[in-house]
């Protein structure tokens, strides 16, 4: 039962989220400020992500392939190398520090 009940609230609090943003006027979604948040969001938030699913370990932080991974991917980024080309970069630099038992 207490699924359900989690289910039906979870149901319930996104549909209220969703009504919120359909609530919310024009003229506060056209201010400058409010754009530039919304534009620079889930940028935010993706990298918390990133961070949080590549150092984190539970409640510890780790530095293990997954770090050695993003930091390829950061400077084939830095290269201006194709999208493709940066996440070949981190898997096979992954890949290689675990085949070396890192």
């Amino acid at each position: 039962m207490n699924v359900w009940l989690a289910i039906a609230l979870t149901a319930a609090g996104c549909y209220a989220v969703k009504l919120a943003g359909l609530l919310v006027p024009a003229g506060v979604l056209e201010r400058p400020l409010v754009r530039r948040l919304a534009g620079l969001l889930p940028v935010a938030l993706l990298a918390a992500l990133t961070a949080q699913q590549t150092f984190g370990a539970g409640q510890q932080i780790v530095l293990d392939a997954r770090a050695a991974g993003v930091a390829a991917a950061g400077i084939a980024l830095l290269l201006r190398a194709p999208f493709l080309l940066v996440v070949g970069a981190a898997v096979a630099v992954t890949a290689g520090v675990r085949a070396l038992g890192g």
